[in-house]
Formats: structure tokens, sequence, C-alpha cells
């Protein structure tokens, strides 16, 4: 199984300080350990410039975002083509704060899947539920809706190719954590999940956890089954933070 620590940079850094924090993080990347893979995603003014300062190295770059189009009048948007003329290899899609503010739908974001893996990107496919809906026992009905909606119409070959990152709404941004056991948990659900729609294909699927992900609570999280790594935000900007979690998540 594939461990993977992805870092989402969101809308932070000037090109100097993104500068900095790839070259720290790609003088460290031989020295990690083996059995894990290190993704950045910074924000589109920088990816073609981390994308050159990465190439050789076990450094993937994502985008935070795509069209699903082509191409086409669609001004201000980025097509999967474009990333990979620059070097992107993956892509952040359906994230919580792209439902939230720019109203993403299920059905949307599993165009954007589908796009990606026609392109030969990696789609990290977010999915993760809101703190009223875990409070009123809804969290497994939510994200089994958006895995199937947004997944449901790919054959088991092209849902290998997904990697599915669990995101608790209520956890990101905020300080709360899941614990091990909640994550662990929906995990499982998770990846029961994917079994019923490509069988025993989603055993070899990566799921990450991504809610408020830090050193100091990384060990126990990584160690859970069904938890391949993780989406780190805050922690992934600062380059002792987020090599500190690589190295966890190489011990898996």
């Amino acid at each position: 199984m594939r461990t993977i620590v992805a870092g989402n940079w969101k809308m932070h850094k000037d090109r100097t300080e993104a500068l900095d924090l790839v070259m720290a993080l790609v003088a460290e990347a031989e020295t990690l350990p083996a059995g894990v893979e290190m993704v950045i995603a910074p924000p589109y003014p920088f990816l073609a410039m981390a994308a050159e300062r990465v190439r050789g190295t076990r450094i993937t770059v994502a985008a935070q975002n795509c069209h699903e189009a082509k191409q086409g009048a669609y001004t201000g948007e980025v097509s999967v083509a474009m990333l990979g003329s620059i070097g992107v290899g993956a892509c952040i899609v359906g994230h919580s704060e792209r439902r939230q503010y720019f109203n993403e739908t299920d059905a949307a974001v599993g165009r954007k899947v589908k796009a990606l893996l026609e392109g030969g990107l990696m789609p990290i496919y977010c999915c993760g539920e809101l703190l009223e809906e875990r409070q009123g026992e809804q969290h497994f009905a939510v994200v089994e809706r958006q895995i199937t909606e947004a997944l449901g119409a790919l054959d088991a070959s092209a849902l290998a190719r997904v990697v599915v990152a669990y995101e608790p709404v209520w956890a990101i941004g905020t300080g709360l954590t899941a614990s091990p056991e909640q994550a662990q948990e929906m995990h499982a659900f998770i990846r029961k999940t994917l079994r019923g729609l490509a069988g025993d294909v989603a055993d070899a699927i990566p799921i990450l956890y991504g809610g408020s992900c830090k050193p100091d609570n990384a060990a126990g999280l990584f160690s859970q089954q069904d938890i391949n790594g993780g989406l780190i935000g805050g922690a992934a900007l600062e380059a002792a933070s987020f090599l500190e979690l690589v190295r966890i998540g190489g011990r898996k």
C-alpha cells in the first residue's frame, strides 16, 4: 500500500517564500524514508517554478484545482493539459473549501476527476462531513454520497488511479482533530464504499487523512490500518513540520 503525504499550501506564500520552501524540501528529499511519497500543492502562480525545481527528485507537484473542459472560453480557469504541460503530476479536487466557497457539487468534481485521469494526472479526491452532519449522525451517508456520485461511474482500472482524502470539515483550520479511532472508522467505511464500486482494487487505493494533522498527532493517525498518509494544510507551510510529517508517514 502506498503512503502519501501531500501539502496543500492554499492561498499562502509569495514567490520568494514559495521558492524558499520548495528548495528546503528538495534539499531533504533524498534523506526521507523510501516508502513514502511527498506531494506539494502550491498556488497556481508558483506551479511551473516548483515543477522545475523538483524535477528529478521524489517530490510530485500538484495543483489545487482544475477545470473539467479541455479548452474553451472559461476566463480564469486552468485545464488539465495546461497543468501537465508544465510538469504538474497531480491535482486536488473537491476540497471542502471549493465546495463551500465556490459551490462545487459532487457531480462537477466527478467530471474533474475524469478529466484528470484522461490527462494522465493523479486526482486527489476530497470528501468529508460538516460538524452538523456528524452531530446529526449523517456523516456516513454524506461521505457515501460524495464518493458514489463523484466516483461511481469510473471502472475499476480508473478508480485504482485515484487517491481519496477524507477531511472532516469540522477539523479543518479549527485546531480540532478527529481521534485516531474516529478517523480509522471513517477510512474503513470509505474503503468499504470503494470496494462496493471496484471490488478488491479498493484495497490498494490510498486514503489520506486531512484535518489539522500535525507532527504531534500524526503518528497516532498514520498508524491506523486504513489511513495511508495525510493531506496537510497549515503544517505544510513550514519545511521542518512538513518534513517531519513525511518522516512519520515513512514509518507506517
